[in-house]
């Protein structure tokens, strides 16, 4: 009785003049993050954090009923981002059972509510993230502030976005599926590496390689093009031993993971005009830092022949904010309520 009079006192003080409680979502192949969000002083303000694995509850609609039935206050709208593309009001994730759709969200209450996808979301999220939630992997500290930026990364899956920006002071975020364009093979070795993966696959994406799943496609393919055997199966124990010794053939492989984002990096960025940035988000790049900033990616980012200059002024970061993609996902939320 006392947890609703309080639920009810806070409802009654947002309505009277408070910013107004959204929800706030992230969810991915393999967790899932909600918060609340309020927008104070014109920046997104994140509450009542909770993340766990989507594997938690049987559906979309458990795991986010059981964060509303849980918080202070019950959102009655709100923002989710979510990996896969957005049909219709409905999606179903690309790398996860899960789907859902907006009309059965609203069965929470929710209404108005919107799916979006993740990195469109983080498109959103990555102007507002600064100073130390960012680490530099090479190029100027700023980039044109008028130009687009763009937002990729390797987690459970690759994902792509860019937001498009004028010197008027416009933005849209572009949803984008560019993980799933084809790989380019860009010297002898990933000629290889390509061949044994069409091999198994016919046609060989970006996300082949570049994502968790995507590692250890690569540390097999480089193991058959040097004949050894590799008995790993879990692409965690690929990072762990190449952080302790990067000499060994799990170094190798993720090097070469590094070298591949670092050209990927570099074709988005080219593709999108983002002479503002690019950002690196998603899962690993945190947990691969040192190995990443000592790696070639900064190199083959800037490897774009006659655009090579062109590629040395563009800025590259990753993104450690853990919630940038739900910060996003509230500055569309209340975008939509004004």
């Amino acid at each position: 009785m006392a947890a609703l009079k309080e639920r009810a006192a806070v409802r009654r003080t947002i309505g009277q003049g408070e910013a107004r409680t959204l929800l706030v979502g992230d969810v991915g192949g393999t967790n899932a993050r909600f918060a609340l969000a309020r927008m104070i002083d014109g920046r997104p303000l994140l509450e009542h954090h909770e993340s766990f694995p989507a594997e938690t509850h049987p559906t979309f609609l458990d795991g986010v009923r059981a964060f509303v039935d849980g918080c202070p206050v019950k959102p009655d709208g709100g923002v989710l981002a979510v990996a896969g593309p957005i049909t219709d009001g409905a999606v179903d994730l690309t790398n996860s059972p899960w789907r859902t759709s907006e009309t059965e969200l609203q069965t929470l209450g929710l209404n108005p509510v919107r799916l979006i996808n993740d990195f469109e979301a983080l498109a959103w999220g990555a102007a507002l993230v600064t100073g130390p939630e960012l680490a530099s992997l090479g190029g100027p500290a700023e980039g044109d502030p008028h130009a687009a930026i763009a937002v990729l990364g390797p987690g459970t899956g690759f994902g792509v976005s860019a937001l498009v920006r004028d010197s008027h002071g416009n933005e849209v975020a572009m949803p984008s599926e560019g993980g799933h364009a084809c790989f380019a093979a860009n010297d002898a070795v990933e000629d290889e590496i390509l061949r044994i993966l069409r091999r198994r696959y016919g046609r060989v994406s970006i996300e082949r390689l570049i994502c968790g799943p995507g590692l250890l496609n690569l540390h097999r393919a480089l193991a058959e093009i040097d004949g050894r055997q590799s008995h790993i199966e879990d692409p965690a124990l690929i990072t762990t031993e190449a952080l302790e010794n990067p000499n060994s053939p799990c170094g190798a492989t993720l090097a070469r993971f590094c070298a591949i984002l670092g050209c990927v990096a570099g074709d988005i960025a080219l593709t999108t005009g983002a002479r503002g940035g690019v950002y690196i988000a998603g899962g690993i790049a945190p947990r691969i830092l040192p190995f990443l900033k000592a790696s070639p990616f900064r190199e083959r980012f800037e490897r774009k022949g006659r655009y090579e200059d062109y590629m040395v002024a563009i800025p590259t970061n990753v993104i450690l904010h853990k919630h940038a993609a739900l910060l996003g996902a509230a500055r569309v939320a209340f975008t939509k309520e004004n």
